[in-house]
């Protein structure tokens, strides 16, 4: 009976791996939204949050997790960007540091900024991860559009990815 029992729980997990590197997200359509969430950490997701702001398709654009020395010109510098748009749309998280974190301080901005919904900015195989993290931060009726920036994970990542996801899930359910 325990051997059943353990045999289907590495099914179950097997599956939902395979089912996790499978079906990877992918961008958003281009609907506006009140406010951007760029989580650092990933190559291209600044560079997205910031063409999307240059779209007007959100009002602000929050890069959560930065290093307290950079500062917004550097930024707007490195990527190429106008630094008006960093001194009238752009605020920078800098008290993340994990992606739990990050769905703290990223639900803090929403909810100084009365948005109503967000779009969440991220590479494909962290997108579960930090939805998971920002909505149980959020307040309730919050909107998080996902828009996942491609990649080309090794299968390491994937792994650990995965793992990290049903750990924060589990540690949720029982309250840690």
């Amino acid at each position: 009976m325990i051997r059943r029992v353990a045999s289907a729980i590495v099914l179950l997990w097997a599956l939902g791996f395979a089912a996790f590197a499978i079906w990877l997200p992918g961008p958003a359509p281009l609907t506006a939204t009140d406010g951007i969430i760029v989580m650092t950490g990933g190559e291209h997701r600044i560079e997205r949050g910031l063409a999307l702001l240059g779209e007007r398709k959100a009002r602000r654009l929050l890069v959560s997790g930065v290093n307290r020395t950079v500062r917004p010109r550097e930024l707007a510098v490195e990527h190429d960007a106008p630094p008006r748009l960093f001194a009238c749309c752009v605020d920078l998280g800098r008290e993340a540091v994990d992606t739990r974190t990050n769905g703290e301080e990223s639900a803090e901005w929403v909810r100084r900024n009365g948005f109503e919904s967000v779009r969440l900015v991220t590479t494909d195989w962290h997108m579960p991860r930090a939805r998971f993290e920002l909505g149980i931060h959020l307040d309730e009726g919050v909107t998080i559009l996902s828009d996942a920036v491609a990649s080309e994970p090794d299968f390491m990542q994937l792994f650990a990815e995965y793992n990290k996801y049903l750990l924060r899930r589990a540690a949720y359910l029982i309250g840690i």
